[in-house]
């Protein structure tokens, strides 16, 4: 089916890749009907979902079963009285039902906003008075429940609350709906490509979460992310772990997959990771490609894989937060798959990435998608030569919008456009580029540590930290210091077995002097239980940020 909206599917280079790359599209695309419900008809029993749960629960789902499902659920929908452009609010984790209800609501025209069942009730009120969230739709799990109820009497727009999974007063029965229908779905609205679609709540690491709107291309953007980046098959299986409240959910379990014709594992392992039930359902389902979060891969590695087989998969992937070079080189070794990494953000589809026309260089992002005009500027906003840090910038938005691209950010019940008057995007975050146009990334731009002149990005120092023994989880922010302005604190969480000391500190201090430039060792490191984090798993950085109690600077020789 990729043919149907690509010009061109092979390519011999990646300058072939960057110069030939082409999509086409009716103005009125909509993948529920052209993607979801073409399949249905051309081949009704291809393989769409495989889903499995942690409580031994599995359901194997066609195109047409995924079709039929969603037209239920769309009509259902449509009796309580949910419209075009109406928000509703997903709270259903990895369970089969997020599929069938994403193409329920982009059938209707009604915008999906998915979000974590970790949620708090403070969460929802917020993204639902922020939103104007008219319907919350849930799975039948105690915690999200309650959250939800103790959150609604506060959110005015919020009319009805679905329920899959089990029975509750004030709540619909989405399950008896879906097995049960009593009517027809019949498209009444007139959809377009820039209809709004979709509303992602970013992570909220530095304030409140920002709302993301995508319109009705935002799947089309996403074949680069998983034909080319992830190398899905068709009639393969690929598997992406992540919680469907968060947009890799998007970049790796629905969209471009099911473009290009390949089933998605959907595998629901609850809210912790446990990686000897990950591994064995890679042994039970034999995926043939994989694309995790780096914290993933890091904790299959602390498991032990040099027993298991990972034959089935032939491409492996990851996004979200950057991966130490060490990680690639021993999860090689032990199964003899690279992994790619990628880089994104919830407003885009990949925007940098390890493409298979050229070598990995391990830390590196890779070189930029087709789809996007990319350039690291100055904070003047004139161009930075190579090796020289920046932002990174999607330019020509004035004249060529990408698809995959945000179109705004939803304020006050406004669409605030991404781009500036100059038509550029800011992504906010700072990176180099080396003479061979692979690009590398350094931080977020409030993240970036200023030092005596110096530009410090917390990734590398944190990727070294990462390969001590004693070190668990860690963080690198800045300190205020006298004479320097800043420096870069270590706020680490030690291995088990390890006990802050001062003697411990300056060991640490003098294996990262020796595994980089010495200027960005931490000269501040201070020791914690844990890391706070969003929901979405990132680290607040900013209750890091300044000196600790009592703190000490270390020598400032060297």
């Amino acid at each position: 089916m990729k043919e149907q909206f690509l010009a061109k599917t092979q390519f011999d280079s990646y300058e072939d890749f960057r110069n030939q790359y082409a999509l086409h599209y009716p103005e009125d695309f909509n993948f529920a009907t052209h993607v979801v419900d073409e399949w249905a008809r051309r081949e009704p029993e291809k393989r769409a979902l495989e889903w499995c749960s942690r409580r031994g629960e599995s359901k194997t789902f066609s195109f047409a079963d995924i079709s039929a499902l969603s037209k239920r659920a769309a009509f259902f929908f449509k009796s309580l009285g949910i419209e075009k452009g109406d928000r509703v609010m997903v709270l259903l984790g990895r369970r089969w039902e997020y599929w069938v209800t994403a193409v329920a609501l982009h059938r209707i025209g009604a915008v999906l906003v998915p979000a974590s069942c970790q949620l708090t009730a403070k969460d929802i009120r917020y993204r639902v008075q922020a939103a104007q969230v008219r319907m919350i739709v849930a799975f039948a799990e105690d915690f999200t429940i309650t959250q939800v109820e103790l959150a609604a009497p506060d959110c005015p727009s919020l009319r009805y609350l679905v329920l899959a999974g089990g029975k509750r007063q004030n709540w619909q029965d989405y399950s008896a709906a879906l097995e049960n229908p009593v009517g027809e779905f019949e498209a009444d609205e007139t959809l377009t490509v820039r209809d709004n679609m979709l509303m992602y709540f970013t992570s909220g690491t530095s304030g409140m979460p920002k709302m993301v709107v995508h319109d009705y291309s935002y799947p089309l953007g996403h074949l680069v992310t998983a034909v080319y980046w992830q190398k899905v098959q068709e009639n393969g299986l690929h598997l992406t772990g992540v919680d469907s409240g968060w947009a890799k959910f998007g970049w790796g379990c629905i969209y471009g997959q099911w473009i290009a014709g390949c089933a998605v594992l959907g595998y629901d392992g609850g809210h912790k990771f446990h990686a000897d039930e990950f591994l064995q359902v890679i042994r039970q389902k034999r995926p043939t490609s994989l694309c995790v979060p780096v914290t993933v891969y890091r904790f299959l590695m602390r498991q032990g894989i040099s027993k298991e087989d990972f034959s089935s998969v032939t491409h492996c992937c990851t996004a979200g937060e950057p991966i130490a070079p060490e990680i690639i080189q021993d999860f090689q070794k032990i199964t003899g798959l690279s992994i790619h990494e990628g880089f994104g953000q919830s407003e885009s589809s990949v925007l940098v990435a390890n493409f298979p026309w050229f070598q990995i260089k391990p830390g590196s992002m890779g070189k930029p998608s087709p789809l996007y005009h990319l350039a690291l500027i100055r904070e003047d906003g004139t161009p930075c030569a190579p090796g020289e840090q920046g932002e990174l910038v999607v330019l020509g938005l004035n004249t060529d919008y990408p698809e995959g691209l945000l179109r705004g950010y939803w304020e006050e019940g406004k669409l605030r456009p991404a781009c500036d008057e100059q038509g550029i995007y800011h992504t906010g975050d700072i990176a180099w580029q080396d003479e061979e146009g692979y690009f590398w990334f350094i931080g977020r731009n409030d993240d970036i540590i200023k030092c005596s002149g110096y530009r410090i990005g917390p990734f590398e120092i944190e990727s070294v930290l990462m390969t001590h023994p004693a070190v668990r989880e860690c963080a690198i922010t800045g300190a205020p210091h006298p004479v320097r302005g800043q420096v870069g604190k270590a706020t680490i969480v030690l291995s088990e077995g390890y006990r802050g000391s001062e003697g411990l500190t300056k060991e640490i201090q003098e294996y990262v002097k020796r595994m980089t430039a010495p200027y960005k060792y931490p000269r501040v490191v201070e020791y914690t239980d844990y890391l706070k984090k969003t929901a979405s798993g990132k680290i607040i950085r900013r209750h890091l940020r300044g000196l600790p109690k009592a703190s000490v600077f270390s020598s400032d020789k060297g």
